[in-house]
């Protein structure tokens, strides 16, 4: 239900599954395993995947090992890296040229971390006509309830709900689990 012309494909989006940004992450196995597991059915179902890595000067400065993806993930030759200083995929990077040579208008995200770069990820994503998932047991965040924040599960439950309920004209949104997960079925 896209509101973007002549763009009926799928994408999976893999937002900053990388070593520094996962170091401290709530159940990190467990997402990272999701993660893999999304990874796996978009490939076999012919569904390009479209991965996504930060950097910045203080905490992942390029070609650090910080900055790599962690070692559970491998992108494939042929599929698209976008890099990002932003926690919005699609600021100031060729995220949106990538999708749009895809034919993609629907993405389904997951990745790190949920309170900053899937959030502005998703909502980057319905504001500018794409229809966006959310794999709600495929995203995690970092414990910063010590500055007031909600704990880690807390922020996970919190985005899994308002996405599930968010609305756009012409978009839809939502939520699914990894096993629920089905490229075909879009």
């Amino acid at each position: 239900m896209t509101t973007l012309e002549n763009r009926t494909g799928t994408a999976l989006v893999v937002v900053d599954m990388q070593k520094g940004v996962l170091s401290d992450a709530y159940e990190r196995d467990a997402v990272v395993a999701n993660v893999a597991a999304c990874v796996e059915k978009a490939r076999a179902q012919g569904v390009p995947v479209v991965w996504v890595q930060h950097s910045d000067d203080e905490n992942l400065p390029r070609g650090s090992e910080a900055w790599e993806y962690v070692d559970e993930l491998r992108r494939a030759d042929d599929e698209a890296l976008v890099h990002k200083r932003y926690a919005d995929a699609f600021e100031e990077t060729d995220l949106e040229d990538r999708l749009a040579g895809l034919s993609a208008g629907r993405l389904v995200v997951a990745g790190a971390q949920t309170d900053e770069c899937i959030r502005g990820t998703l909502h980057g994503a319905v504001v500018r006509g794409y229809d966006a998932t959310l794999v709600s047991d495929a995203h995690t965040t970092e414990d910063l309830s010590e500055w007031g924040a909600p704990t880690p599960d807390l922020v996970i439950a919190h985005t899994n709900l308002y996405w599930q309920f968010h609305k756009a004209p012409g978009r839809t949104a939502g939520v699914v689990t990894t096993e629920e997960l089905d490229f075909a079925a879009s």
